[in-house]
């Protein structure tokens, strides 16, 4: 029998790594000729950011763990179709999204399979979903965060409503990523000015005020709606089913169309409820024209559709975008409902704090809060309410107000309302040193 080196695919191989052995060192790949290979593959824009930026850090461990030898982000721009977007009829501007979404991972794709074809080890994180859906309930199921990169590589800034708005294209994009393990003649770098015109029409045609006139942005509200039949939504639906005794019940909570969208998000490919702040959103060289030449027009045209629509807007109880929606769109219908999102550990509970604050109903509370938590993890941190902000800290820093110290698994069970607090408190699972009003005004600021 022959030996393992002896086999015909281990002898071809040494007979290539000989070959390569003998050329020079790789040089790095031109910039121009890779844009237009990204360009080819189906991309309407693209720029590259070396691994060491700055901007980087935050992700780049996790880069690193995706693909090693990573040196190069190759980012890459889809341009979508404006008035399917702008369409009030959500089936017409979510076919858009999806097939947005593919022709990104498409793209990514083909120059893959190119520079594998070159011998350079590359790989594309997938622009939208699937996600890694095993990490929903520690907060973080994307593999890569394209915006910053997106920034990075000179394709855009972040708007006030929290999308990254392309010099040309404005908002209507979608953005993938490619890591590659080789170099390239010459990086991209950030434009010098934002495209975002502050004109503020993201701020008055979302459906939940998620985009404040400030620039505040309250990701609770946008996700909870926004986001009903994707993650969170389809949990709260699916315990919705699980605790009707009845179809009786069941149709008292859930009606018919909402039971034939979600059918549908489940056999077509999940449908946003809104996305209006794209939709009305007049930045880019592209768009402008018809918001600069005629503004009425735009308004009667683009956002009052979308301001007058009659839907069914989801809220948490207690938060702010109840209250908003009320009292800016009463023509729209408002039902309640949990955002779905279960905190898996304590490190998810205090990085979804962000997330979930509701600012308007934080009004008054001013304290401090130490936390320390035993049993399966511990941790100590602070908690700072202050004239409507918030502000998280590992360990205790400054005088407390209140102190609250609890049972890691009984904290997190409390969360998951499998746990009454009263109860907890009886079995000294959950105590605390201060006043309960400060417990209870916590609580409101952090409705789910």
């Amino acid at each position: 029998m022959s030996t393992f080196a002896e086999h015909p695919t281990v002898r071809n191989f040494e007979v290539k790594r000989a070959e390569v052995v003998a050329r020079p060192f790789r040089a790095p790949l031109d910039a121009a000729w890779l844009r237009e290979l990204c360009l080819g593959a189906g991309a309407d824009d693209a720029g590259f950011v070396e691994i060491e930026r700055p901007e980087m850090a935050p992700q780049r461990d996790e880069i690193l763990n995706l693909l090693p030898r990573t040196q190069t982000l190759i980012s890459i721009v889809c341009r979508m179709n404006r008035e399917n977007i702008r369409a009030p009829f959500r089936s017409i501007a979510n076919v858009e999204f999806h097939h947005t979404t593919d022709q990104v991972n498409e793209a990514a794709r083909k120059i893959v399979a190119k520079l594998e074809e070159l011998g350079i080890r590359a790989v594309y994180p997938t622009a939208g979903f699937p996600m890694e859906m095993e990490r929903f309930s520690e907060g973080k199921v994307f593999v890569v965060s394209h915006k910053p990169i997106a920034v990075a590589a000179g394709l855009g800034q972040m708007g006030i409503h929290r999308n990254v708005i392309h010099p040309r294209f404005g908002s209507f994009i979608l953005l993938g990523t490619v890591l590659m393990d080789a170099t390239v003649t010459s990086y991209s770098r950030a434009i010098d000015y934002n495209p975002c015109l502050t004109c503020k029409l993201c701020v008055a045609a979302c459906p939940t005020g998620a985009i404040g006139a400030d620039g505040a942005f309250n990701f609770s509200a946008c996700y909870t709606h926004n986001y009903r039949e994707f993650m969170g939504g389809f949990n709260d639906w699916v315990a919705t089913i699980a605790g009707s005794r009845s179809i009786r019940e069941y149709q008292r909570n859930v009606s018919a169309a909402e039971t034939a969208s979600m059918w549908q998000s489940l056999s077509f490919g999940a449908n946003y409820k809104a996305a209006y702040c794209l939709a009305v959103c007049p930045a880019g060289e592209d768009v402008i024209g018809p918001f600069l030449t005629g503004r009425k027009q735009f308004l009667d045209e683009v956002v009052k559709p979308l301001q007058n629509k009659s839907e069914t807007v989801y809220v948490v109880r207690g938060s702010d975008a109840e209250d908003y929606v009320t009292r800016r769109f009463p023509k729209k219908t408002i039902k309640c409902v949990s955002n779905g999102l279960r905190v898996g550990s304590i490190n998810a509970f205090l990085r979804g704090l962000a997330l979930n604050f509701q600012r308007d109903h934080s009004k008054g509370v001013n304290a401090t809060y130490h936390f320390t938590f035993i049993g399966d993890e511990r941790r100590k941190a602070t908690v700072i309410i202050r004239e409507q902000t918030l502000r998280v800290y590992e360990g205790h820093m400054g005088t407390p107000d209140i102190r609250i110290a609890a049972d890691t698994r009984s904290w997190l069970r409390f969360l998951a309302k499998e746990k009454n607090v009263v109860g907890l408190l009886l079995r000294r699972k959950i105590r605390f040193r201060g006043s309960p009003r400060l417990l209870l005004a916590f609580g409101r600021c952090f409705p789910s």
